[in-house]
C-alpha cells in the first residue's frame, strides 16, 4: 500500500516537473519530455535528499558531485538532437540519471566516471532498473573513449577550461558536443556541431557545474 502511494506521489511530481520546469522554459523535444516524465529521478538521488528529487535544483550525490537540475538535464539532452539510432558518450556519470535519460533516446550510451564509488553505484541502479543499453566505465572522461568512437553525440556534465581536442576528434561529422565552458565562477553551456569543414559553436545559457578533472580538463589539486 505504501509503495503504491509513493509511486503515485512521484508520478505527480514528475508531471509537475515536466510542465512547470521544462515545458514552461521552452523544452520542446517531445521525446525528451517523455523520457523525463518516465525515468524515476528519485531512485538516483541519495535517500537523504529523495524528498527533493523533483525540485528545481541540483542535489548532492557524494564525492563533491551533484545530480543536475532537471531543466539542465533536459536542455543539454535536447541540444543533442537525438532521433533514436545514435551512439552517445557521456562524460561524468554521477548519479546515472542523465545516462538513463539518454538511453531512452539513443541506441547505446557509454558513460565515464572518474569516481569509482559513484560509477559502481550508478551501474547497480541502472542494472536494477533494466537499462541494458548503457555501459558505465571508470576513467578520465576528458580523454573520451576512442576505442568506441565515433559518436553522434557527446555530453559533458562538468565544466572544462577549453573544448577537449580528443572529444572533438571522437565526434562524427554531423555530430554534436554539449559542454559547459569557463571557470568555477563564470560558465556558459555550449553546443558544438561538427561539419565536414569546421566546428560550429553557439552559446546556450549560463550554468554552474563542477570542474572537469583530467588530462584535457582541470588538474586535480
Amino acid at each position: 500500500m505504501n509503495t503504491s502511494q509513493n509511486t503515485d506521489t512521484y508520478a505527480t511530481d514528475r508531471f509537475q516537473m515536466v510542465q512547470y520546469q521544462l515545458v514552461s522554459r521552452g523544452i520542446q523535444d517531445e521525446r525528451v519530455l517523455k523520457a523525463m516524465s518516465e525515468v524515476p529521478r528519485h531512485l538516483f538521488v541519495p535517500e537523504l535528499y529523495r524528498h527533493a528529487a523533483y525540485e528545481d535544483c541540483p542535489l548532492p550525490i557524494g564525492e563533491g558531485q551533484t545530480i543536475s537540475q532537471p531543466y539542465m538535464v533536459a536542455i543539454m539532452t535536447q541540444c543533442l538532437g537525438l532521433k533514436g539510432k545514435e551512439k552517445v558518450l557521456e562524460i561524468g556519470t554521477g548519479s546515472g540519471y542523465q545516462a538513463a535519460i539518454l538511453s531512452r533516446l539513443a541506441s547505446y550510451v557509454y558513460t565515464i566516471e572518474r569516481h569509482e564509488g559513484l560509477a559502481l553505484r550508478a551501474k547497480k541502479i541502472l542494472k536494477q532498473m533494466g537499462y541494458d543499453n548503457i555501459e558505465v566505465i571508470v576513467g578520465d572522461g576528458s580523454l573520451g573513449l576512442p576505442e568506441k568512437a565515433p559518436f553522434h553525440g557527446i555530453i559533458v556534465t562538468a565544466c572544462a577550461p577549453h573544448v577537449p581536442e580528443r572529444l572533438l576528434n571522437q565526434l562524427e561529422t554531423g555530430g554534436r558536443l554539449v559542454i559547459p565552458m569557463g571557470n568555477p565562477y563564470n560558465q556558459i553551456l555550449q553546443q558544438v556541431i561538427k561539419t565536414k569543414s569546421e566546428m560550429k559553436s553557439r552559446d546556450i545559457l549560463e550554468c554552474a557545474f563542477v570542474p572537469l578533472i583530467g588530462e584535457e580538463g582541470w588538474k586535480q589539486e
